[in-house]
């Protein structure tokens, strides 16, 4: 295949920051893609047609050019969070050529003198700003991309608002052109409105009071707001264990209660999705909350019950059912929905709910697992072992079929 496809990564430089190839093939281009400012930055000796992008955003027409010597003009570094991963969706890579500039990041970390392996990196560009919340622990050294001006003062106030006032921030505007500046402030002290629209914020975390949350399952149980619908600490850190999450993959957290189950899935990995299916508005207002608080506010909150409200949602790899095993269709609806290989989790504490898990085992397999807990307590003035009720786990894993034929004939 013929490359007829060139992005190329632009600076606050502009045309004559750019590398000779970089260039020459702006030069050589037919037609010049890419969005406004950077269109702007190129000097009249460039004869290509400039097409902006259409708004709302969309790269698939580029293939109507296929053929034709194209230019596509992205900011730094095109396949870093930029236009060039997914144009490669629609272009093969054979078909295309990157040129890449500095991104604002590695620039970022130059003028800091940051390790770039070191830091955390968080977009805010078409994301939630909670979503720096998972990032959010003491010493913890953060890059982010603000999506506009007024990101910053937005940082420093949720900063403030969760204890992590003393953190050092650093705006970098303009980097790497003309226009460059940094201001320095702690966010506790952060007074400025608006700063310029290109801009990256640099943190130094620094936690005022109650330390930072833990990096393994089984977050403290105060860490959600809940109404005692909670799977507790110990258990819920078994439950993640044999629910055994993995990058890009689903979880129906069904009877989510606080979603305390959903959140730490989707915390263990920056891909994991998941879907909490709850029908009570008051535990609804809960997994809100909680999943914005902790960082994942790409929790997917389904309003209703179990199993009319399974209909329609995408297939899951893995399932957990915290309440409701004793409603009818509610195993069944779960089990057909399941991916080949998933697996199935759930969760009782009722003789009912016990019963219920000891029939699905006898027809479909799996193991069952009792967990009980006793507690060190006052009595009087000594202490004594108070038992938590015991819970009854299921953890079974769908099998894969194989196709008739499928398996290679032996040698």
């Amino acid at each position: 295949m013929m490359v007829w496809l060139t992005v190329v990564g632009i600076g606050e430089d502009g045309f004559f920051g750019l590398g000779r190839a970089a260039r020459r093939a702006l030069l050589e281009a037919t037609v010049v893609m890419g969005g406004e400012r950077h269109l702007a930055m190129l000097p009249e000796k460039i004869r290509a047609r400039r097409e902006p992008w259409p708004k709302p955003f969309d790269v698939t027409h580029i293939e109507a050019y296929r053929g034709t010597p194209v230019c596509v003009l992205a900011s730094g570094d095109p396949m870093w969070f930029g236009v060039g991963a997914t144009l490669a969706r629609v272009v093969a890579p054979a078909e295309m050529r990157v040129i890449s500039g500095p991104s604002s990041l590695s620039l970022a970390a130059a003028r800091l003198g940051w390790s770039l392996q070191d830091v955390s990196i968080v977009s805010l560009v078409g994301r939630p700003l909670a979503s720096l919340n998972a990032h959010l622990r003491d010493g913890a050294r953060v890059l982010v991309m603000s999506r506009d001006g007024m990101s910053p003062f937005e940082i420093a106030a949720l900063l403030n608002e969760r204890g992590f006032g003393e953190t050092s921030m650093s705006v970098l505007e303009h980097l790497g052109g003309p226009l460059e500046r940094r201001i320095d402030a702690q966010a506790q002290m952060w007074r400025q409105q608006a700063v310029a629209e290109l801009n990256i914020v640099a943190l130094t975390c620094r936690v005022e009071s109650g330390g930072s949350l833990p990096l393994t399952i089984g977050l403290p149980d105060n860490a959600f707001l809940n109404d005692g619908q909670l799977t507790k600490r110990d258990v819920r850190a078994i439950t993640l264990a044999r629910l055994a999450p993995v990058p890009g993959a689903l979880l129906w957290d069904v009877g989510a209660g606080c979603g305390s189950i959903g959140i730490e899935w989707m915390r263990a990995h920056p891909t994991c999705r998941a879907i909490a299916i709850e029908s009570d508005a008051r535990r609804q207002a809960f997994i809100t909350h909680n999943r914005d608080a902790l960082g994942v506010p790409g929790l997917r909150l389904v309003e209703g019950r179990a199993p009319e409200a399974l209909v329609g949602l995408p297939a899951p790899d893995a399932i957990f059912i915290g309440g409701g095993v004793t409603v009818p269709g509610v195993l069944d609806a779960c089990w057909s929905s399941l991916r080949e290989g998933g697996r199935l989790v759930a969760n009782a504490v009722t003789l009912q709910g016990e019963a219920a898990l000891v029939d699905w085992r006898a027809r479909h397999g799996g193991t069952l697992t009792r967990i009980a807990m006793s507690e060190a307590q006052p009595l009087g003035g000594f202490d004594t072992w108070r038992a938590a009720l015991p819970i009854t786990l299921l953890d079974v894993t769908k099998a894969v079929r194989v196709e008739a034929g499928a398996l290679n004939e032996p040698t």
